[in-house]
């Protein structure tokens, strides 16, 4: 095969990545976010409720980090060898975190240690959403050290957990009633605003001090592209204002969603064609041609499973779920 082909090989797979990427920061993102805001919760009914409405699919959600790893260690192994090597300890982190936060919903039923894993709960979720949000900003930056480097990754942290947060509140809308859903609500407005606050910041940050970023913006089409999506971004945050003040239950996880997928939509259009921006281009992190159709031919039969049950699971367990007494009412 030319050149050609593995090109567009090498462009599909990068592609796929990111789709899994985006399958995994939405639906593990609002079980990390249901975790962070379980750290403002005291009441033990509370914390039933909402371990309850993740209590069946977060395990599920979780599947798409697996396939995310090994995609990007079969598809493009240098990259892996190069993210790994510099991103070792908040790697170590994110999963330390998920292991806190798995053992905690199982052992949370405990009778007399209870409230403390519940705590766990709580603080698994926050590290693992940390370390998302530092790895994610290392890697906008190209690795690159330096103090303003590691400003842009502290808001990057900051802006992930206010991301995860906007899910899981919204989310919290969605699936319980009385007090907890008023609070979700409450919770939500604040989690939008420093989301979008955030984004703001690092776009900035990324026109004004990386000149990877800026020469990218600056290529003919990309910039239309990112106004495009940062318009349709700002539509999204609108939608969501809007759907909590007018007491919408679906509404506000949807836009939610959307806003996610619109804000990774932009990342990859300003990571293209870069794998490691200023470091390793796509193409030549690309394993051989035969590796990539051999592995595209097993994501084919793998991914529509993966996406059928995760929908399967999402309609079996949808609906509200009611605590003792609402929740705290």
């Amino acid at each position: 095969m030319d050149s050609s082909t593995h090109t567009m090989l090498a462009v599909t797979w990068f592609g796929l990545i990111g789709l899994m990427l985006v399958f995994y920061v939405v639906t593990d993102g609002f079980d990390l976010g249901v975790g962070i805001l379980s750290l403002l919760r005291k009441r033990r009914e509370d914390h039933d409720v909402m371990v309850q409405t993740i209590g069946h699919v977060w395990d599920a959600n979780e599947t798409w980090l697996v396939v995310l790893g090994g995609a990007l260690f079969g598809a493009f192994p240098p990259a892996y060898a190069l993210l790994l090597q510099d991103l070792y300890l908040p790697v170590m982190l994110l999963i330390g975190g998920l292991i806190m936060r798995g053992a905690a919903i199982e052992f949370r039923h405990s009778v007399s240690h209870g409230p403390t894993w519940d705590k766990v709960f709580g603080i698994g979720s926050l590290i693992a959403a940390i370390a998302q949000g530092v790895i994610l900003g290392k890697v906008i930056t190209g690795l690159i050290p330096g103090d303003m480097s590691g400003v842009f990754v502290a808001v990057s942290a900051i802006g992930v957990v206010a991301g995860y947060s906007l899910l899981g509140s919204t989310y919290l809308v969605k699936k319980t009633v009385g007090s907890i859903e008023q609070w979700s609500r409450r919770l939500a407005l604040l989690s939008a605003f420093v989301t979008v606050a955030a984004a703001v910041v690092l776009t900035a940050a990324t026109w004004f001090f990386s000149e990877v970023g800026h020469d990218r913006w600056t290529q003919h089409g990309v910039f239309h592209v990112l106004i495009a999506l940062g318009l349709a971004s700002a539509l999204a945050f609108a939608y969501i204002m809007g759907s909590l003040y007018l007491g919408s239950v679906r509404g506000p996880f949807r836009a939610s969603v959307a806003l996610f997928v619109l804000s990774f939509a932009g990342l990859a259009v300003s990571l293209f064609p870069d794998f490691v921006p200023g470091k390793l281009g796509i193409v030549e992190a690309a394993s051989d041609t035969p590796t990539l159709v051999f592995m595209l031919i097993g994501i084919g039969m793998v991914f529509p499973v993966m996406i059928g049950y995760n929908l399967y699971q999402y309609y079996i367990f949808r609906g509200k779920v009611v605590g003792q007494a609402h929740a705290g009412e």
